[in-house]
């Protein structure tokens, strides 16, 4: 499908408009120090987990691999710091599960210099190589989804990719890394963007920005290399722009069929972070050993983005930036589709974009709410961005008709953007719902 025009400030149907909260939004981004001991998880990612390649006692620099990929969806894992290997063993994860992890303790006196990677022409590598090149930085999906990078720039035999999808939008409230990102590292970001532009055959690239966010706008503007087909255009501002297929209706002002993904329209769709990161890795021949972490909330004293570590514990994050140890709530992610944890001892991982900590006041209120009936209003009905019915589909999981909740009411195309139990007056957790009946619809199909 040819996609030669774009429309400007469309907006796509439905959604919500939460309090932005982007106070860090101004701040430069800082270097978190390193933690006495990093804990890297094997299974950072979507896909099987990575397998170690390195014993108990061994020394490691910094940016040296530690884990191979496990297959195709798969990718590699570096030391995040120089040190030796303490232990390999099962650690507690942000998700529940313990998971295999490599535990590294960090040489104090080390400069923590990185001394592992060898430059290389990516200009001279045909597509398929460059595509392996990605895979070699480990890099996954830095807005959150942890998706192998590889893998969505590898365009299926028979498909064709016209236009590459930048997206800047960083829709979520508090969350600024992106923005930051884009303020800061603009010429990385161009660089990445020229790599995927190559591996994947597309033509031209448009960057989605949110029009609140002007100062990152017209950085990546001046960045913009002359005569090049990469765009930067703003949207409205409305969550959730940040996914991927809402940016391709905001852009283009066409909606992506049901069940399929933006490449069957000739699209390809990556984070700013993800690029400008590959943008900083690929001609250095480095893998991602660090990320940037807004670190924000009414329970942070020094708020702000942080440069961390892969591996970092929680707690460590929290002690430098002047959160308390009676934290009530810490959130990873952002606070409509980040999760909470049960347990700071959980280390920053690939797909980590913030750090939200809320004090026993902040949860005044909210914690405690009773949950009453479905009043049939409609409020999620009307938010919903996909168009979908949450009120039924929250009716169908309170009496376990999982199956009817796929097959006629299309539970798969929900992204659990939370929009409907924003807005629900009976306080009905719709989201966590859907989760769950997501999870025993893969185990019956696994099965």
């Amino acid at each position: 499908m040819k996609l030669l025009s774009y429309f400007r400030g469309e907006a796509f149907q439905r959604g919500v408009h939460p309090p932005g909260c982007k106070h860090t939004a101004d701040t430069p981004i800082r270097r978190l120090p390193f933690a006495p001991r990093l804990v890297v998880p094997l299974s950072q990612h979507i896909g099987k987990p990575s397998r170690p390649i390195v014993r108990v006692g061994e020394e490691v620099l910094r940016g040296q691999p530690i884990a191979e990929a496990d297959g195709w969806l798969s990718v590699p894992q570096h030391a995040p710091a120089t040190g030796v290997v303490e232990a390999i063993e099962l650690r507690p994860s942000a998700r529940g599960p313990w998971t295999e992890c490599i535990v590294i303790r960090v040489y104090e006196a080390s400069t923590q210099e990185v001394l592992w990677g060898t430059p290389q022409d990516l200009d001279a590598f045909p597509p398929q190589d460059i595509v392996l090149a990605v895979q070699r930085t480990g890099m996954v999906g830095l807005g959150g989804a942890a998706f192998p990078s590889h893998a969505k720039l590898t365009v299926p035999e028979g498909a064709r990719v016209e236009t590459l999808v930048v997206n800047g939008c960083e829709c979520e409230p508090y969350l600024t890394c992106d923005h930051r990102v884009m303020v800061e590292q603009a010429r990385d970001l161009m660089t990445g963007i020229r790599h995927a532009m190559r591996a994947t055959g597309a033509l031209r690239a448009i960057i989605g920005v949110e029009d609140n966010k002007p100062a990152a706008a017209e950085a990546m503007r001046r960045a913009l290399p002359p005569g090049s087909e990469i765009f930067v255009e703003e949207v409205p501002t409305k969550y959730p722009q940040g996914s991927e297929k809402m940016l391709v209706t905001a852009l283009f002002g066409v909606e992506v069929p049901s069940g399929k993904l933006p490449l069957s329209l000739g699209m390809v769709v990556n984070n700013v972070g993800t690029l400008a990161a590959l943008g900083r890795l690929l001609p250095a021949g480095q893998g991602l050993i660090e990320r940037v972490v807004t670190v924000t909330g009414p329970g942070v004293a020094r708020p702000g983005d942080y440069r961390v570590p892969l591996g970092t514990p929680i707690s460590f994050v929290l002690d430098y930036a002047g959160a308390p140890a009676q934290a009530r709530q810490v959130i990873l992610g952002g606070p409509m589709m980040g999760q909470s944890v049960a347990s700071l001892d959980v280390p920053v991982t690939k797909g980590v974009s913030g750090v939200l900590v809320f004090r026993g006041e902040d949860m005044a209120g909210r914690e405690g709410r009773k949950t009453f009936p479905c009043i049939k209003c409609g409020e999620c009905v009307e938010s919903c961005p996909m168009g979908l019915n949450p009120s039924m589909l929250g009716m169908l999981a309170a009496r376990r008709e999982y199956d009817a909740m796929g097959e006629q009411y299309h539970l798969g195309d929900c992204f659990e953007c939370g929009c409907c139990t924003y807005t629900c007056p009976s306080n009905i957790p719709l989201v966590q719902q859907f989760r769950v009946a997501k999870q025993i619809l893969r185990e019956k199909a696994a099965a």
